[in-house]
């Protein structure tokens, strides 16, 4: 299975950002991508202003360029996220659709982003969105694939859930920024595959020093054991790695972690 993440700029002109995005879904799938997957709030830029200045339901302008993509490429296509009006709910969604751009799954953002950090970094999203309240996975021809947004993979529930219940690669449209990726985005990617067992792939924005919200960037593809088998740096990109899902039982194997779990004392249920 190789996957494409797509570290793409984004600027304050959303039918630029949709077609520039269009765009390198094209050229990832010439360069033989099976999934593709685009960063969060991709057509828009990261502020509370922008989010509500480009809301829009699903099945809408962006939705259907997703669609489009998916089928004319003939990828598996991650749309990254954008602010989904639902009503008067606005959510941040991930859309996901399969070769012939059918929706085969959406996740809304869990764990809303509201931090201060003392000297650095302060946003509210729940100014803006509702959080969802579902665990995503997604069948594929290669196997079931879990999916969260951002701030969600800080929460190692939501993950091992994920991992419970089949999942093979964790997929996480994301924009650290500037504060929170040098301190925790290599971490927190390993730390998921490595507990986990399995591939975890995050994909940022490019990093624009003159935005509002500066993107880490630093996409990334780690593998069972931890490693780091494709990467990028701030700069507009598409990183590729093909994944040999026969490494996640290799690895299970040899070090039986999930087997090993006492759920005689403890253990994790859905509410």
């Amino acid at each position: 299975m190789k996957i494409a993440l797509v570290q793409m700029n984004i600027s304050t002109d959303k039918p630029e950002n949709l077609a520039h995005a269009e765009n390198l879904v094209g050229e990832a799938a010439t360069r033989g991508a099976d999934l593709v997957m685009l960063p969060e709030m991709f057509c828009c830029e990261y502020s509370n202003n922008a989010f509500i200045q480009n809301r829009e339901p699903a099945g809408g302008l962006t939705w259907q360029m997703l669609s489009h993509a998916a089928a004319e490429n003939a990828v598996w296509l991650i749309g990254g996220s954008f602010p989904e009006a639902d009503g008067e709910r606005t959510y941040n969604t991930s859309f996901v659709f399969d070769r012939s751009g059918r929706q085969a799954a959406f996740h809304r953002k869990v764990h809303l982003f509201d931090i201060a950090v003392e000297g650095g970094q302060s946003f509210r999203e729940s100014q803006t969105f509702t959080a969802g309240n579902e665990i995503t996975r997604f069948n594929t021809e290669y196997g079931k694939m879990g999916l969260c947004v951002c701030f969600d993979i800080r929460f190692p529930e939501l993950s091992r859930l994920m991992a419970l219940e089949g999942a093979s690669v964790i997929f996480c449209p994301a924009s650290f920024n500037m504060t929170t990726g040098p301190a925790h985005w290599e971490l927190l990617f390993r730390s998921r595959a490595v507990e986990n067992q399995l591939f975890t792939a995050g994909c940022s924005s490019a990093r624009n020093l003159h935005g509002p919200y500066v993107s880490f960037g630093n996409s990334m593809v780690v593998s069972p054991w931890g490693d780091i088998i494709a990467g990028a740096g701030a700069e507009e990109t598409i990183i590729y790695a093909d994944l040999d899902l026969d490494l996640i039982g290799k690895v299970r194997s040899e070090l039986p972690l999930m087997t090993a779990r006492r759920t005689d004392i403890y253990r994790l249920e859905r509410s």
